[in-house]
């Protein structure tokens, strides 16, 4: 009897779990779906896409802990109402949206798609209230006014869960079939490099390079870096939570090898720089203990590698947001040490990883 028992509670777990994995698979596949769909209708003469899944974020650790960090921001009378005829509250509803960016003279133009639960009826009868509706097709695009503008944001619901906006006037020309396969390719391969990352932002460097940078990150100063920048054809920037912190991939990408060896070069002085700063006995005195603590622990996890792809070559610089630093940087939230700018550092890529306590 007890041997009937145990056959039957192990057939009983081996059952539940393959359900619970097929369930898991499954629910992966249709995001995955849903991700490679909405990346798709991005325009290829775009300068730059940013993508984000909030349904995979929202089951992270790190992002409750970004969430206690981030300040609160006050209520919107605008949003509140928005909420109210629309039954949409971004925080909860959104699952993932792709913004693709066009510099368009002066202004920048703005494509995206989102996909979330969202209440056709209600969002059509809150646009109507103040917009208008043009039928092409099987399609309704409505328009409705930005707030102390002149300027409308078309709409329009590609499925039920799936909406497509921007700021050009001409919403039907930015859906309309995609020309210009070679560019198309060159941000799908992007796309599928960053295919592990909930949230990422990739940069096609065509004449934005010289506005991208003009200071090293956390104020470090140096020229020479946002050259090196300006040099580059593409830049990546991913973040995926990992635990209770979140891991930063960015990665620059040229065809020159002399260019990526002196970006590394750069960068390795940079992060060798902000440590030795950083034990400064000036510097010591002006840190809050914590956070230079917490500017050593990311320093610490800093790493300056470069990739050759063939035709291209890259260098990645990744490093780790933690906790710690976190509850640091919200205690002092205006303590940023500033170092000089550094002179490129001699000998291969590579860093060695000891810290200074």
């Amino acid at each position: 009897m007890k041997k009937k028992l145990s056959l039957g509670l192990t057939a009983i777990l081996f059952v539940s779990s393959a359900a619970a994995l097929y369930n898991y698979w499954t629910r992966s596949r249709q995001s995955s779906s849903a991700r490679n769909e909405i990346l798709a209708l991005m325009p290829p003469e775009a300068d730059a896409v940013v993508f984000a899944d909030f349904s995979e974020l929202r089951t992270t650790p790190f992002l409750a802990k970004l969430y206690a960090w981030a300040p609160k921001p006050q209520a919107d009378p605008e949003y509140e109402q928005f909420l109210k005829d629309t039954g949409f509250d971004y925080e909860r509803d959104l699952s993932r949206i792709a913004v693709a960016f066009e510099k368009g003279g002066s202004d920048s133009d703005f494509f995206a798609v989102a996909d979330g639960k969202f209440d056709k009826s209600k969002i059509s009868g809150m646009a109507m209230k103040s917009g208008t509706r043009l039928k092409i097709g099987a399609r309704e695009i409505f328009s409705v006014p930005v707030s102390g503008s002149t300027k409308k944001i078309p709409f329009t619901f590609l499925r039920s869960d799936r909406i497509a906006l921007t700021n050009e006037a001409d919403l039907a020309r930015s859906l309309a079939p995609k020309k210009g396969e070679a560019d198309a390719g060159d941000w799908r391969a992007r796309f599928e490099r960053l295919s592990g990352s909930p949230i990422f932002a990739v940069i096609r460097q065509n004449a934005a390079g010289a506005a991208l940078v003009e200071r090293a990150p956390g104020g470090f100063r140096s020229p020479q870096l946002s050259s090196l920048l300006e040099q580059l054809q593409w830049i990546t920037v991913a973040a995926k939570p990992e635990n209770d912190r979140l891991r930063v991939i960015a990665e620059g990408e040229c065809t020159s090898e002399a260019t990526t060896r002196q970006l590394a070069d750069t960068l390795n002085g940079i992060v060798l720089l902000a440590d030795a700063g950083l034990n400064d006995a000036k510097i010591r005195q002006q840190l809050d203990p914590a956070l230079r603590a917490a500017y050593l622990e990311l320093l610490k996890s800093a790493d300056v590698s470069k990739i050759d792809r063939g035709e291209t070559k890259s260098v990645r610089l990744t490093f780790e947001i933690t906790p710690a630093f976190l509850d640091a940087a919200s205690r002092s939230p205006s303590s940023s040490p500033g170092f000089d700018s550094p002179k490129p550092a001699t000998g291969g890529s590579g860093r060695s990883k000891k810290g200074h306590t």
